[in-house]
């Protein structure tokens, strides 16, 4: 096996280390640039679609600041973002450059982005199961948590994966500036080295990676489907 990459891949096979280095950087900026964009882009999702016009806690001046913020980070493309931000990512962390510097920046790149997905994927709840959860008494929070996300599930899985692919992409444009991680990599020691096999293998990773979220996307996605019709059904 060894052999065999030495021969397909030989400059990779020489800089391996380096390579497993950069995919354990882009993991690490993917997981928490991640875990805060999803915390902090469904809340802003939430408060998108029930401080609306006919939300069920309408506030058009919370609507239209929450509107205009995302707005505003989101027409802003990624790279100039990227610069943009060092001085605020200088002060937040300490630094600009590397794993620790990319995070500030793929978290402002990403909330937009899918508070806008959630948004979508909330506002296709019927109107008549919030009613009916509102006439049973259910409050701002019981409406949020058993009506929105509950019945917006699927959707809200959806969106994530989409999210989560488009963060992929987000990390690699991050490497390209000095964070570190397969973009880097693959400039660095491929595009710049003039050795293909190396951006060809980068973009392989990449591929699977994206196949393999996905896949795990659609699979959760359609067994919530699925288990919600059985529950109607059931009902």
């Amino acid at each position: 096996m060894e052999a065999w990459i030495r021969s397909v891949a030989p400059y990779l096979y020489t800089y391996r280390a380096k390579f497993f280095t950069a995919c354990s950087a882009t993991f690490e900026m993917f997981w928490k640039a991640g875990g805060i964009a999803f915390m902090i882009g469904l809340c802003f999702g939430i408060i998108l679609v029930i401080t609306k016009k006919g939300g069920i806690r309408q506030n058009l001046i919370i609507y239209q600041i929450t509107n205009l913020v995302i707005n505003v980070f989101r027409s802003i493309p990624f790279i100039i973002l990227l610069i943009f931000l060092i001085p605020l990512t200088r002060k937040v962390v300490g630094t600009a450059i590397n794993v620790k510097g990319a995070i500030l920046p793929l978290v402002f790149g990403t909330v937009p982005f899918y508070s806008r997905q959630v948004e979508v994927a909330l506002s296709g709840v019927e109107d008549g199961k919030i009613e009916a959860a509102r006439s049973m008494g259910s409050g701002t929070f019981g409406l949020i948590f058993r009506v929105y996300l509950h019945e917006a599930l699927p959707d809200l899985i959806r969106v994530t994966t989409v999210t989560a692919i488009s963060l992929i992409g987000l990390t690699t444009m991050a490497g390209a500036v000095g964070a570190g991680g397969i973009g880097s990599f693959a400039i660095n020691y491929g595009q710049n080295q003039n050795h293909s096999d190396i951006v060809n293998v980068c973009v392989l990773v990449l591929l699977a990676v994206t196949f393999v979220l996905q896949s795990i996307g659609n699979g959760l996605s359609k067994h919530t489907t699925n288990r919600s019709l059985f529950q109607v059904r059931h009902k």
